[in-house]
C-alpha cells in the first residue's frame, strides 16, 4: 500500500505540474547578443513556440542577416543595443548571448527597470563584476541566474538525490569532473563566437573559464553552497599557433574545509566531447556519463542506475517558475549565490596558474 501511496504521489504531481506547464504563457524575452552561439539554442525553442521573442540588442549586421536569414527573424525585432531595446519593450526577462565580460552591462540595463536576467556560463569574468552583480540584484529585487548545459542533465539530478537524498554514497570524498572537447575552432564554432572565446578580456581566459566553470559549478551544489578553502591550478597552451592569447588546458584542484577533494580538468584538446561527473563516497561511487547514463559501483559490483526524468530539462521553464514565484534559487545550479563562488574559483584559479601556488580563498 505504502508503495501504492508514493506512485499515486508521484504521478500526480507530475500531472500537475504538466499541465500547468501546458497551460502557461511563455516568457516574452529580450536577447542580449547573438554571438555566442548558444543561441541557436534559443532559436530552436522560439521556433518551437516555447519562448516569445519581444527584441534582439545586437550591432553586429553580418550576424544580423545571418538569423534573418536562418530563422527568419523579422526585422522589427532588432535593436542596435539593449539600452535601445528596452525602451521599447519590457519583456519578462532578458537572456544573455554576449561575451562574458559584457554580462553586466546587461545586468546594469535590465535591473533599474526591474527586469530579471540570464546569462550563459559563467556569471562574469571577475570577482568584482560579480560582486556588482550581486549588488544590482539586492538593490532592485530581481534575479539574475546562470545557464549551464549540465544543470539539465537527468543523470545530474539523478546523482545529486542519491548523495543528498539516499545516503547510500556516503560521505563524499573526492569529486572529479570532466569538461570540453577538441578545440571551439575544431569543432567549428562562428568566427564572431571565437573571436572573445579566445579573447583573455572578453572571456577571462580559455579553457579555464569555458569548461572550468562546470565544474566549479557542480562541486559547489554537491557541497551545499560552501566554498572550497582553497584553490591550486595548472594552465597550458598545448595548441599556441590555434589559441596565442589564451589557456586550451587547465586542471583546477579545489580542497574542502571537510576533507573532500574536487578536481576539475577542462580542455580544448579531448579526443571528443565530454561532460562527466565522478563522486567518491565512502559507502559507493557514481559516474554521471553523460546526460542520460549513471553508473554505480562498490567494492563488491558495478551497476547501471536507472535515471529518472529530470525535475527541469530546459532553462526557460526553470526560469519561467523562478519568475513566477515557484521555486527560490538558492544553491541551484544556476542561482546566484552558487556563481558567485563559481567566479571566486575561476580567479583563484588563474591566480593559481600565474602565480605557481595555491590560493587560499578565504571568506
Amino acid at each position: 500500500m505504502k508503495n501504492y501511496s508514493r506512485h499515486f504521489f508521484i504521478t500526480s504531481f507530475l500531472l500537475i505540474f504538466s499541465l500547468q506547464f501546458l497551460f502557461a504563457q511563455p516568457l516574452k524575452v529580450g536577447v542580449a547578443g547573438l554571438s555566442h552561439d548558444h543561441a541557436y539554442g534559443l532559436m530552436q525553442q522560439w521556433k518551437r513556440g516555447e519562448v516569445v521573442i519581444v527584441g534582439i540588442a545586437e550591432s553586429d549586421t553580418v550576424l544580423i542577416n545571418r538569423y534573418k536569414q536562418r530563422y527568419q527573424v523579422p526585422d522589427s525585432l532588432f535593436y542596435t543595443n539593449i539600452n535601445q531595446l528596452l525602451q521599447h519593450v519590457h519583456p519578462d526577462a532578458v537572456l544573455a548571448y554576449n561575451p562574458i565580460a559584457e554580462h553586466i552591462a546587461v545586468v546594469r540595463a535590465c535591473a533599474p527597470k526591474g527586469i530579471s536576467v540570464m546569462v550563459e556560463k559563467p556569471l562574469a569574468t571577475t570577482v568584482k563584476d560579480a560582486r556588482e552583480i550581486e549588488a544590482l540584484v539586492n538593490r532592485y529585487n530581481i534575479q539574475v541566474l546562470t545557464n549551464f548545459e549540465t544543470t539539465w542533465y537527468a543523470s545530474n539530478q539523478q546523482a545529486f538525490r542519491m548523495v543528498k537524498q539516499d545516503g547510500n554514497v556516503g560521505l563524499v570524498k573526492k569529486m572529479i569532473v570532466h569538461t570540453g572537447h577538441g578545440g571551439p575552432k575544431e569543432i567549428g564554432c562562428s568566427k564572431e563566437f571565437l573571436a572573445w572565446l579566445t579573447d583573455p578580456v572578453k572571456n577571462g581566459g580559455g579553457a579555464v573559464m569555458d569548461f572550468g566553470c562546470y565544474g566549479a559549478n557542480l562541486m559547489t551544489w554537491l557541497m551545499d553552497g560552501v566554498p572550497p578553502v582553497s584553490v591550486t591550478a595548472i594552465t597550458r597552451q598545448l595548441k599556441p599557433a590555434i589559441y596565442p592569447n589564451v589557456d586550451d588546458d587547465a586542471t583546477i584542484l579545489l580542497e574542502y574545509a571537510n576533507g573532500a577533494t574536487g578536481i576539475i580538468e577542462a580542455s580544448w584538446n579531448w579526443p571528443f566531447g565530454i561532460k562527466d561527473w565522478e563522486i567518491f563516497g565512502d559507502k559507493s561511487y557514481l559516474h554521471a556519463l553523460n546526460g542520460r547514463e549513471l553508473t554505480g559501483r562498490t567494492k563488491d559490483s558495478i551497476y547501471q542506475v536507472s535515471v529518472q526524468p529530470p525535475v527541469y530539462s530546459s532553462n526557460l521553464v526553470y526560469l519561467a517558475d523562478v519568475l513566477r514565484g515557484h521555486v527560490k534559487p538558492e544553491n541551484d545550479l544556476s542561482s546566484l549565490p552558487n556563481n558567485l563562488i563559481v567566479v571566486r574559483i575561476l580567479d583563484a584559479a588563474r591566480q593559481s596558474a600565474s602565480q605557481g601556488k595555491k590560493i587560499m580563498l578565504g571568506k
